[in-house]
């Protein structure tokens, strides 16, 4: 029989899943060992960032050749709908990955686990509260600025991310994190 806390994998390690204080010194200065480090998190992101890309540019081919030979607005409006689906593509796949096990593939290749407050497995709602801001590419649909609107934005929630973790020792908690109820990056090994 699992011991395993509620929504908590069976085969989830105790660095992931037992560590649910802060930090075993309690000094706020002092990072928990058993927090992922802030460069293996980007290095993830990257990963999945890729991963998803691909994966996008791979369904949305045909949709794209066909929009580029059609007139206006024909065009606009299947480019319209691309974005909508990549846009709904990432988030879905951060969102899903992480509510079920924790690990999306970048995390799961760097040894990596997000989990909640309590040191489960994030619910849905908190890993979609955690990676919304992966979709703000979604105001490519504006025609002109969109595209341009969405990539600024989607940079400013990257470096506040980033600063965010950087400034947080302790827990290592981004924004997104805080949003999501406090969720935090563990290693699982």
């Amino acid at each position: 029989m699992s011991t395993a806390p509620p929504n908590t994998p069976s085969n989830a390690t105790p660095s992931a899943t037992s560590n649910a204080t802060p930090n075993a010194t309690s000094d706020p200065s002092v990072p928990d060992p058993h927090l992922g480090g802030v460069w293996e998190r980007v290095a993830a992101r990257v990963v999945d960032h890729v991963l998803v890309a691909v994966a996008c540019a791979l369904l949305l081919l045909p949709l794209a050749s066909v929009g580029a030979l059609l007139p206006q607005p024909g065009g606009y409006l299947l480019g319209a709908v691309g974005t909508l689906v990549a846009s709904a593509l990432t988030v879905g796949y951060f969102t899903v990955l992480e509510s079920r096990d924790g690990q999306t593939l970048g995390k799961r290749l760097l040894g990596l686990r997000v989990v909640d407050h309590a040191g489960r497995v994030p619910t849905r709602e908190q890993a979609l509260r955690r990676n919304l801001w992966t979709g703000l590419g979604v105001a490519g649909v504006v025609p002109v600025v969109g595209g341009l609107v969405g990539a600024l934005a989607t940079t400013v929630a990257v470096v506040l991310i980033l600063l965010g973790v950087l400034s947080d020792v302790a827990e290592r908690r981004g924004w997104h994190d805080r949003l999501a109820g406090g969720t935090r990056v563990l290693h699982t090994r």
